[in-house]
């Protein structure tokens, strides 16, 4: 197992910037996953650490050693593409065996112990009845397989996988993440895992890492960077349905967006009155009631122009209007309701529920912390 760093790596492509100088640690046995958008620079980065190009700056060490200059070969770093990149010619065995007879020499490996590593490693895949198929006789999952015990087969230092499930269906989708995970758990080897899709981030991985037009903007665990996003973008990325983000103004001690008053959250002390700011609330901190039911204070009525089932509740958006200013919320039906198209509902939010960004940076106001007296 390895720990993997980077510090101060660019990436320029002529005069235009893919990588902007980060600084990134994984830990020994670690799964990160790293998230972002097509073209933010994620694959381009897989592709530094594996010795496939070279950063324009920056450093790469594996436990301390520098390994920015080595060719591939000399890393010791397994990838995974996305096409699954497996001999067509070639079976089952024979794609699994081949770092194995590559490396033969320098391992010492004989014929015999090269077929007990890839019994081994079939075993681990549910793969052994499968060993003298080629490709094109298999399944996308069972490829998926095959390419996942290629990488692993010669035990690698660092193991990258660069967007490995998006060619496949939804359902064998769930059950390659679960996967891949029990692979991790039992062979614990260091690795980064390049996705698009936030979902597979925020159940995938031991830390993620938000990655957005060459620069990362937030790392943590899936949990603190759900609840505690570092800046709009990771806000309006992370979870789904995304964030809804409003521009709001600080007055009579309240945050207003349009029709929607929300009470002032603790972060709120640092700004001052009359300063527009971005509030944010996840979809499901708002719940979305018929209009026939009893409103507090902080309930706005308006009208159903979306409804998303997502049983047993549905994502509805509600487009809410006062005299100078239309906003649209998205949030979580109450049970047992229906809504429909063009129907008035009421939208509720509640004070502990809300995230304040800065207008000008975009990034969060944090809450202040508690003073401790003794």
């Amino acid at each position: 197992m390895t720990e993997m760093r980077i510090e101060g790596l660019e990436k320029l492509i002529g005069t235009t910037a893919i990588l902007h100088s980060l600084d990134l640690t994984v830990k020994d046995g670690e799964f990160f996953v790293l998230v972002g958008p097509s073209g933010c620079g994620k694959s381009t980065l897989l592709h530094l650490l594996a010795g496939l190009d070279r950063p324009t700056s920056g450093r790469i060490l594996f436990d301390g050693r520098d390994v920015t200059d080595l060719d591939p070969r000399e890393r010791d770093v397994a990838l995974v593409f996305q096409t699954y990149a497996l001999y067509p010619h070639m079976t089952v065995r024979d794609n699994l065996s081949f770092p194995l007879r590559v490396r033969k020499k320098a391992r010492r490996l004989d014929r015999a112990m090269i077929e007990d590593e890839v019994r081994r490693m079939a075993g681990v895949l549910g793969l052994d009845t499968l060993l003298d198929r080629r490709p094109q006789e298999l399944s996308g999952g069972q490829r998926q397989r095959v390419a996942l015990g290629r990488a692993l087969i010669r035990k690698p230092r660092l193991f990258l996988l660069d967007e490995p499930l998006s060619n496949l269906d939804t359902q064998l989708r769930a059950a390659m993440r679960a996967e891949l995970r029990r692979l991790h758990e039992e062979f614990k080897v260091t690795t980064v895992y390049v996705t698009h899709d936030q979902s597979e981030a925020l159940t995938m991985g031991d830390r993620l890492g938000v990655l957005h037009g060459g620069s990362l903007r937030q790392v943590g665990n899936p949990r603190e960077v759900y609840d505690g996003p570092a800046d709009v973008f990771v806000a309006g990325f992370v979870g789904y349905p995304p964030m809804n983000l409003f521009d709001a103004r600080m007055e009579d001690g309240t945050i207003t967006a349009g029709p929607l008053r929300f009470p002032l959250p603790a972060e709120a002390s640092t700004i001052a009155p009359g300063q527009m700011v971005t509030v944010g609330v996840r979809p499901e901190d708002v719940t979305v009631g018929p209009a026939t039911e009893e409103k507090t204070r902080r309930a706005v009525q308006g009208i159903v122009r979306l409804v998303e089932p997502a049983w047993p509740i549905a994502w509805v958006t509600v487009e809410l209007s006062d005299s100078d200013e239309v906003v649209t919320i998205v949030g979580a039906t109450i049970p047992g309701y229906v809504p429909k198209i063009g129907e008035a509902a009421v939208v509720e939010t509640g004070r502990e529920a809300l995230h304040l960004f800065d207008q000008a940076t975009g990034r969060r106001y944090d809450r202040p912390q508690r003073r401790i007296t003794t």
